[in-house]
């Protein structure tokens, strides 16, 4: 038994263990009256859904999609425009939104996979770029202002998301599935050509792979996951904006995933949670600050903590490989 226990590694350790004190969160969070924490928990999780679908293509694929978030937009905007017609039935928010995240993953796929490198990551942020703009010049779902959604999702009697804690637990059921399903798909034949492309695309090629379809697939569902998020974002924000599907949003699940370790199980989880708790646990030690600093100083660090949160992920891109997932494994080495 304790010899099991040993060849689990650290990362999967830390990643159930947060797993855990996610699932016990809000029973405890319920006794200190605090509904701040379990919204950002909330946010937490659907951040690390559309992380874990960013990864399939970019930590198995090699694909470095800089308009990933576009997908956040559509999920959200499917429901949001929904409700703004009356029509609040949730199987047909959430098949809108998985149906048009995938349709617009195959056409955009379709001709940003004809392209590698650099100029693939160009194309893909100018498709997410022209819905962004397209979303904004449309005033009457509010433009750039954004449209405010009234009611979430309705499940009939099946599921009252306007139960937090019930939304809260559909949203972390959905992570753990997601998570599942990427491992499933990333260990068999097809995740295991995904990631042979990766590695060396020609050789694939040669062996008579159709890499290309590979990589269009992987890439729909990567972006139908995302759709997914977005439609759960909908629902949590009850507010839909462009802002959600903007370049910098996709910079931001880039980050999760290159933070948490790519191509890892628990990675995206990892840098979601350091980049959705980053701001909040710097605002609020910054007043026990003053002790140290000038309380003009003290706030200036809460504010200005993208620059700490950029200068920690330069640290880790440089000497930590793999990330906090790789961080975690080479423990387990010193260990052994």
């Amino acid at each position: 038994m304790t010899s099991g226990i040993r060849d689990i590694g650290w990362p999967t350790r830390v990643g159930v263990l947060l797993v855990l004190i996610l699932a016990v969160a809000p029973p405890v969070i319920a006794y200190t009256e605090d509904p701040f924490i379990l919204d950002l928990l909330t946010r937490l999780i659907v951040v690390a859904i559309a992380a874990v679908s960013l990864n399939l293509i970019l930590g198995y694929g090699g694909l470095v999609s800089f308009g990933h978030a576009v997908y956040l937009g559509i999920g959200a905007y499917s429901m949001g425009i929904a409700v703004y017609y009356d029509v609040g039935n949730g199987w047909i928010h959430l098949g809108l939104a998985l149906g048009l995240s995938a349709l617009f993953a195959l056409i955009t796929g379709a001709i940003s996979l004809r392209t590698r490198g650099v100029h693939f990551i160009m194309i893909t942020m100018a498709f997410a770029q022209m819905l962004f703009f397209m979303f904004v010049s449309l005033e009457e779902y509010g433009g750039d202002d954004g449209l405010s959604i009234y009611n979430r999702s309705e499940f009939t009697n099946l599921l009252d998301l306007e139960n937090t804690h019930v939304f809260y637990y559909v949203c972390l059921i959905s992570l753990l599935l997601a998570m599942f399903l990427k491992h499933r798909i990333v260990n068999s034949r097809f995740g295991m050509v995904l990631q042979g492309t990766k590695g060396n695309e020609q050789r694939m090629t040669a062996l008579g792979f159709p890499t290309y379809r590979y990589q269009l697939v992987a890439y729909v569902i990567a972006g139908t996951m995302c759709g997914y998020a977005g439609f759960l974002l909908g629902n949590f924000t009850y507010f839909i904006s462009p802002d959600m599907m903007d370049w910098t949003r996709s910079g931001e699940l880039i980050f999760a995933v290159v933070l948490g370790g790519s191509a890892t199980i628990f990675g995206p989880l990892f840098g979601a949670t350091v980049f959705v708790l980053f701001e909040p646990v710097v605002s609020f030690l910054a007043p026990y600050l003053t002790v140290f600093f000038s309380e003009k100083t003290a706030a200036a660090i809460a504010v200005y903590w993208p620059l700490y949160f950029g200068a920690i992920l330069v640290l880790v891109v440089l000497f930590v490989r793999g990330g906090i997932s790789g961080l975690l494994s080479n423990r387990r080495a010193s260990d052994g």
